[in-house]
């Protein structure tokens, strides 16, 4: 039964998503600041934490930056709407994925879910598993050119790299590369990777292309396979 860190100050997030989780069957063990939050996941040692930005005595990401000196636990974000956070910032210090406030508990669920099963992952798995489907490739993956998406482990590869992505972006990929050259607009690529009761801006999905293609260049500097059609949206690049 995987163990759940939840580090928040608002009592009644605490409560809502440790039920929701608890009966999902998570054990779940709740912080209501960072600071107690950072002493709880160095001593219990959880399968994930759920941290807030914005809390008395240590915020979420000085919470992550003294945690991940001791522990690499996979952490979930839980950010305000109105908030200006350095996403990108908080992805390299290791975070795994950012959830916008208000959030339906689905939306958590899932995102939970997801995170466990990638860091569940064997580190030197292959991207591809299972037997073969009738394109040749296997069940739960994808293959476009030299990227290898497999959706079982939620990993993601480029020329046999590992490309490590949140899971909106992972989405949002998979979204664009499932038909190479069909354009995604930006409410398709919304409908992609959020829950239908999370509103999000134009601006969001700009922002997630944008660390999308610095996670590929960071690894093949001539990543060019995500298109921009202004005023349209999205696509990937038929090979």
């Amino acid at each position: 039964m995987p163990k759940i860190a939840l580090v928040d100050d608002d009592r009644n997030i605490l409560t809502s998503v440790s039920m929701t989780l608890e009966a999902e069957g998570y054990q779940v063990a709740t912080y209501t600041d960072g600071a107690s939050g950072l002493e709880g996941l160095t001593s219990e040692r959880p399968d994930l934490a759920i941290l807030d930005i914005k809390m008395p005595r240590m915020d979420g990401m000085e919470l992550l930056r003294r945690l991940r000196q001791k522990s690499d636990v996979p952490v979930i974000f839980l950010t305000s709407k109105d908030e200006e956070i350095d996403e990108l910032f908080g992805l390299k210090m290791g975070a795994d994925d950012f959830i916008t406030k208000p959030f339906s508990q689905r939306l958590l669920v899932e995102r939970v879910k997801a995170v466990l099963r990638r860091a569940a992952a064997p580190k030197d798995a292959p991207a591809t598993g299972g037997a073969p489907s009738e394109d040749g490739t296997a069940r739960g993956s994808l293959e476009r050119g030299f990227l290898v998406m497999d959706q079982e482990r939620h990993t993601c590869t480029w020329k046999g790299q590992r490309v490590t992505l949140t899971v909106t972006e992972f989405l949002i990929l998979l979204a664009l590369a499932q038909r190479p050259g069909v354009v995604k607009s930006r409410n398709a690529l919304m409908d992609a990777a959020y829950d239908d009761q999370v509103y999000v801006d134009d601006r969001t999905i700009d922002s997630h292309i944008k660390r999308l293609r610095k996670k590929f260049k960071s690894v093949d500097d001539s990543f060019d396979m995500i298109e921009t059609l202004y005023g349209v949206g999205y696509r990937f690049k038929e090979q």
